[in-house]
Parts: C-alpha cells; sequence; structure tokens
C-alpha cells in the first residue's frame, strides 16, 4: 500500500468528509477541530489472542498495568483533607488519599506488616489503619502507630511507610502510576491538553456514574468506541441524522497514548441509498427528541442549525451555562479521545461522557463504567452517588443518562456476543478497514509495544 491510499480512498467514496461540513456550517469552528492526521497503519490482520488468551491476560498485568497513567477517580472526590477513593486494577490496587498537608498521594492498598488490604471503596479518614493488627500511618504516608511496638526493633519511621504510586491530575481527573520509574502524566498526554483548552473538564461535575460487569475482555468495551462502522448494524434508527462514514478519524504520529474522532449529527448517513433531504433529517431529529418540534428551515438555516440551538436551550436550563454563542461543531457533534489504556473522554457538548473500563477476573470480564459529566453555573453541584448495576438492569434504566443510556445498551449487549466469538473463532485474527478503525490499530500498536509483542505492530507511515 502507497502513502495515503487509506485517506485516499475514504475521500473519494464519501461525499462531504468532516472537514467540508464545517466548511459548510460557516462561523469559526474551533483550530482543534480544523486540524487532522491521518496516519497510514496498514491492513494486515491482527491476532485475536490479547482478547482471549490467560496468558496474555496476565502478561498485560506484569508489563502494562503497573507501568501505564489509569484514571483513579476524579480530583473533586478527593478535594478535602482525609478524603480518599480506591482504584483497583486487577491485583493492584491504590489509595488516593488528600493529606493533611493538602496533597494528593496514593498509597499501595497493602498493609506492610502482614498485606492486609488497608481501605475499600472512598471515604474519608483520619489516618490510615489495618482492620487486622491496628499499624496506622499518617495521611502523608508515614507511621503513626505500631501495637507491642517494643517485639519489632526492626520497624521505625523511616523504614515503615507506607509505599507510594506516582499521583497527575488533569482535567478534574486524578492518574495514578505503579512504575516510579515512569514518565510524568504530562509528559504521557502529549498534546491532549491543548485539545481541551476551550472545554476545561475539570469545571463539571459528575452527573452520573454508572458501572456494570460484561462478560469479555476489556478491550472489546474500548474498541468498540473507537469508530462508527458499527452505527449501521447497531444503532440503523440514527442515520438519518448522523454522518457515520462522514467521521473523522485521527491518529497522530507522535501521540502514543491518545487518538480521536468526530463524529457529526444533523446530516445523512451515506449508507442511505435515497439520501434524505434537510426535512427529512429534521423530522428524524425530532422524533428522537433532538430539535424543537416546532422549529423550521428556512434560507438562513440547516438542521444542523437547528438541532445545535435545541441543545444549547437544554443545556442551559440544566447547568445554567450558556453554549449558544459557540461554534455548531462544539454542541453538536461528538467529539471523543481515547487515552490509552482505559479512559474515554469526549471533548465539546455533543457527548458530555466519558467512560472507564478496567479488567476483572480474567480475559473475559470487565467493568464498565459510564460519567455524565456536566458543566454548571454558580455553586458546584454534588457529584452523584456511584450506581452499580446488576445483571439484569440497564443504562437506560438511569434517568441521568437521558437517550445515552438506551444507545450504551445497544453497544454493552453486542459486547458479550464480540467475546463469544472469539473464542469459537478459527480464523484467530482480527480484519480491520484501513481508515474508521485506524484507532484500534493505533491502540493495538501501543499495547504491542508494553507486550514487546513487536512482530504484531504494523508498519505505520504519517501521510
Amino acid at each position: 500500500m502507497t502513502d495515503n491510499q487509506a485517506f485516499k480512498r475514504y475521500r473519494n467514496n464519501v461525499d462531504l468528509i468532516y472537514q467540508d461540513i464545517l466548511a459548510r456550517d460557516g462561523g469559526k469552528p474551533p483550530a482543534e477541530f480544523i486540524q487532522c492526521s491521518q496516519s497510514e497503519m496498514g491492513s494486515a490482520d491482527l491476532s485475536t489472542d490479547v482478547y482471549t488468551s490467560r496468558e496474555i491476560h496476565d502478561l498485560e498485568f506484569e508489563t502494562m498495568w503497573n507501568h501505564t497513567w489509569q484514571m483513579a477517580c476524579r480530583e473533586h472526590a478527593v478535594a478535602e483533607p482525609g478524603t480518599y477513593s480506591v482504584y483497583d486494577i486487577g491485583k493492584y490496587s491504590v489509595i488516593v488519599v488528600r493529606g493533611n498537608d493538602k496533597k494528593l498521594r496514593g498509597f499501595i492498598n497493602s498493609c506492610p506488616h502482614r498485606g492486609t488490604r488497608l481501605c475499600d471503596g472512598w471515604g474519608n479518614l483520619q489516618r490510615i489503619r489495618c482492620a487486622f493488627h491496628g499499624f496506622s500511618w499518617e495521611l502523608e504516608g508515614t507511621l503513626k502507630e505500631v501495637p507491642c511496638s517494643w517485639d519489632f526493633p526492626q520497624v521505625d519511621s523511616d523504614n515503615f511507610g507506607l509505599p507510594e504510586a506516582l499521583v497527575g491530575t488533569w482535567g478534574g481527573f486524578v492518574f495514578i502510576n505503579l512504575d516510579p520509574d515512569a514518565k510524568p502524566l504530562s509528559e504521557y498526554l502529549g498534546r491532549l491538553p491543548e485539545h481541551f483548552q476551550r472545554w476545561p473538564m475539570e469545571d463539571r461535575y459528575v452527573a452520573s456514574h454508572v458501572g456494570k460487569y460484561i462478560d469479555c475482555n476489556w478491550k472489546v468495551v474500548i474498541e468498540a468506541f473507537l469508530e462508527t462502522l458499527h452505527v449501521i448494524g447497531l444503532h440503523p434508527e440514527s442515520l438519518k441524522f448522523f454522518g457515520d462514514i462522514n467521521s473523522q478519524y485521527d491518529v497522530w504520529e507522535d501521540e502514543e497514548y491518545f487518538s480521536r474522532m468526530i463524529n457529526p449529527s444533523g446530516i445523512t448517513s451515506p449508507h442511505l441509498k435515497n439520501r434524505a433531504n434537510d426535512e427529512t433529517v429534521l423530522t428524524a431529529a425530532k422524533e428522537f427528541g433532538l430539535c424543537d418540534p416546532a422549529a423550521t428551515l428556512d434560507q438562513s438555516n440547516t438542521p444542523r442549525h437547528l438541532i445545535a440551538e435545541t441543545i444549547a436551550q437544554r443545556f442551559k436550563v440544566i447547568s445554567g451555562v450558556d453554549i449558544s454563542d459557540l461554534h455548531i461543531s462544539e454542541i453538536l457533534d461528538v467529539v471523543q479521545y481515547d487515552i490509552f489504556p482505559n479512559l474515554i473522554v469526549f471533548a465539546a457538548y455533543g457527548s458530555p461522557l466519558a467512560y472507564r473500563v478496567t479488567p476483572a477476573g480474567g480475559p473475559e470480564k470487565c467493568l464498565f463504567e459510564v460519567y455524565l459529566l456536566l458543566p454548571f453555573s454558580g455553586d458546584r453541584p454534588d457529584d452523584a452517588a456511584y450506581q452499580r448495576l446488576e445483571d439484569n438492569e440497564k443504562f437506560g434504566d438511569i434517568e441521568a443518562l437521558t437517550y445515552y443510556g438506551g444507545i450504551i445498551d445497544q453497544d454493552v449487549d453486542m459486547m458479550p456476543r464480540v467475546q463469544r466469538g472469539l473464542y469459537s473463532s478459527q480464523k484467530q485474527t482480527y480484519t480491520l478497514s484501513a481508515y474508521q478503525e485506524s484507532r484500534i490499530r493505533h491502540m493495538r500498536e501501543t499495547l504491542d509495544k508494553y507486550l514487546s509483542f513487536k512482530a504484531r505492530a504494523p508498519n505505520r507511515r504519517q501521510i
């Protein structure tokens, strides 16, 4: 394959690419949306054993999970001295706690005496105390008390503090890294913070936080959200007002740990053979509650203008935040970044969400968590309490998630089927599209570097 072939095929077969849509919108779109990067990621099949193998699952914990930056909690959850939150990732566990000195720290969740787990969940502490034998530590990790200290001549405050993980913050998220020699979080994130300057994630509160165990590998969940190629199969009802094939996929040559896609709304999918006109798009948007029922088209507007207007009005009612002066694309379109290995964050306001996925007890089970992160005006609202769904419960049952919940359920219901198919496959490889699934290749390439499966990493050339 020669340079630029994947993007050339995309450009030649799609009448409107995302940059064309921005130009048609008029106005001044964000500079972050105008920049784009198409990397040639290759077209070779990828091995599926990373989704099914217990050996590789275990290897991930030895070579990847203990060396990467992972989102542990929202910073507001540990804003006051003594507040803490536990982050579990497989066999590893870290207590994120705010010290009396106002500093955030991450302590290994294991008593140095005989290994007992020190904390669970989240809450408030005056000290960190082992429930088994009563050893305790200050919130800064220094040794506070040793029962029968006379019987531990080898233990003193200099050699018995709580071991620490690295802690960093960005966008209101707290990240941890178990590798004491890891690069700083700011270096790991690269240029990602620059992309969010217009939409600071730290200025949002948790309107909903919902989790559910899913019978599939954690990567099956992450990868389901890295493309919109599946919309025609899984969400066909949205094709009249969602430009799935018109989406832009960005993989930057010098950024290992994040990629992006932008999905336009308010236009018709190229999949529809009889292309709907603007009136049809507007009617479909009204049916799905995405547009004011009384909205009408004239020479000065398009369905994208009218849907963005409705969303802006709702944001003002719900949050008190006025986003009506922003560009249509910031209000309407789905702008999504993945942060390797297990976090997805949506920028702008089209989908104010974040997803986290963690493995749970083997290669075929994981915990999928959804955060609804809304801006606010005035006093910060309280963060919503975490809700864990049972197997028979749905994200669509959560009122706060509105229509996002039902769409997420469609994805979640498919994921165990993917896992079962991977186990029964005799092919034992993935076949991926060259452009629309390039973010999956990018993620796999980064993972393979940690697993040292260099032969599996596709050759890539910058376009």
